[in-house]
């Protein structure tokens, strides 16, 4: 491309701008071995890239597909034995919108997440290799904040809690592996406050005053 600019003295500057087109393809520095290759157009990224490792084999670890109409790059990651490791959509160079993780060598899925401008954001899932829930959290800006709870396999409720940037803060409930609860209370800015309730074989057995000092704390025992 050629540009036409002005110098101080008001003369004519001719600037050539370089602009990839056609399929280009990138290497390694050191060992000169295949890095990427794709097709550029007037200096875009269009249609599939394919990003190899840094060996002999020249593995496929990831591929990106552009849309041509704007900067959006559907992104696949995988490891050496060609199992998909995550996917999802890059704009810009920053993850946006839902991805999936998987479990290693399966397919699958260990997490679903959801990504704004490259951080974290609303709803996020885990889940056990046999596909059941094992964690649901909400995400504001990148840390937790809002609803979360905690799965046994067997889908009994481990845990309940709130969040506010990143720390428990609201009532929260702790249960056993057989569904009962071990204990419930309120925590503030990430620290237990108020009446805390502890049980035991699904009886109270003690409630204690978080707010008062560590060795004069207990208001009942049962």
């Amino acid at each position: 491309m050629l540009k036409i600019k002005f110098d101080q003295n008001d003369k004519k500057e001719f600037v050539f701008l370089f602009q990839k087109d056609g399929l280009w393809k990138g290497f390694y520095p050191e060992s000169k071995r295949l890095r990427y290759e794709g097709t550029f157009s007037h200096g875009k990224e269009i249609g599939e890239f394919k990003f190899y490792d840094d060996t002999k084999a020249g593995t496929v670890i990831a591929t990106r597909t552009f849309n041509a109409n704007d900067n959006v790059a559907y992104t696949v990651f995988y490891d050496q034995s060609n199992n998909k490791v995550s996917e999802g959509k890059v704009v810009n160079k920053l993850f946006e919108g839902e991805w999936k993780y998987y479990h290693k060598a399966s397919k699958t899925i260990m997490s679903i997440e959801n990504y704004k401008n490259g951080k974290l954001e609303g709803l996020r899932l885990v889940f056990f290799p046999s596909g059941k829930i094992a964690e649901e959290t909400n995400y504001a800006n990148n840390l937790k904040n809002g609803s979360s709870k905690k799965y046994s396999e067997k889908g009994i409720v481990l845990e309940e809690a709130f969040f506010k940037n990143n720390q428990y803060d609201g009532v929260a409930i702790f249960r056993d592996v057989d569904g009962q609860i071990v204990s419930k209370g309120k925590f503030t800015n990430g620290k237990k406050t108020g009446i805390w309730q502890f049980f035991e074989n699904g009886k109270l057995k003690e409630e204690v005053n978080m707010n008062y000092s560590k060795n004069n704390n207990t208001v009942k025992t049962k």
